[in-house]
């Protein structure tokens, strides 16, 4: 490993295990784990400066959302995403993604949409001139404030466990916005339907933007 995980703080030892998921899952992300790595956990849990408990489940969890692959007994190594991989990723993301719209216009104040909608024009924005990296960002962005503002703990946990894999598989795959990033009506649709609290008409307009309508 070329460079180690910093140690984590023990302040709160009840979140500790999400902590461990996070650190390295954001290793994975930005490329300080890279694919096809192999990972040990009694490595991971002296550079983090915990036992091998937390690591051994957070290997787990990653494991379940593809971003970590292991042969027992053998190795467990840190994942590479095929096509495929990414195209059923983004086929869940616009679907999670229409259903956070459906749930968040119908439930959240005034303050959330406003914040919502400052994420929506620079979706729009970014769209407008082709910028592929800005569209993915303020997507991302956007997303994770629609997911808030739903207000539904279990919909908000759910996709907080699948975030690291959307983002890892979806990263720097332009196919996954080249299409889309075509239809700048199909954007300005979804951000009216956003300003008038339309929740059917938002999620078909993000499926349409995909190509899932």
């Amino acid at each position: 490993m070329s460079e180690p995980l910093p140690p984590l703080d023990l302040t709160n030892v009840a979140i500790l295990s999400d902590e461990v998921y996070e650190t390295i899952g954001a290793a994975i992300l930005d490329g300080r784990l890279e694919p096809g790595q192999k990972l040990r956990d009694v490595e991971l849990a002296a550079q983090l400066g915990i036992s091998r408990t937390p690591v051994r489940e957070a290997l787990q969890r990653l494991e379940r959302f593809g971003l970590v692959e292991v042969a027992v007994g053998r190795y467990t190594r840190v994942t590479e995403p095929d096509r495929r991989l990414r195209a059923e990723t983004a086929e869940l993301t616009a679907h999670l993604m229409g259903v956070a719209l459906r749930l968040a216009l119908a439930a959240c104040d005034d303050e959330a949409l406003a914040a919502i909608l400052t994420d929506a024009d620079a979706v729009v924005d970014a769209a407008s001139v082709g910028d592929v990296p800005t569209l993915f960002t303020s997507s991302t962005r956007m997303f994770t404030a629609v997911t808030h503002a739903t207000g539904n703990s279990v919909f908000i946990g759910l996709v907080r466990e699948a975030s690291l894999a959307i983002r890892r598989n979806l990263r720097g795959w332009d196919a996954f916005l080249e299409g889309p990033i075509e239809g700048i009506d199909r954007y300005l649709a979804l951000r009216e339907c956003i300003a008038a609290r339309d929740g059917d008409g938002a999620e078909q307009a993000l499926r349409r933007i995909y190509g899932y309508a």
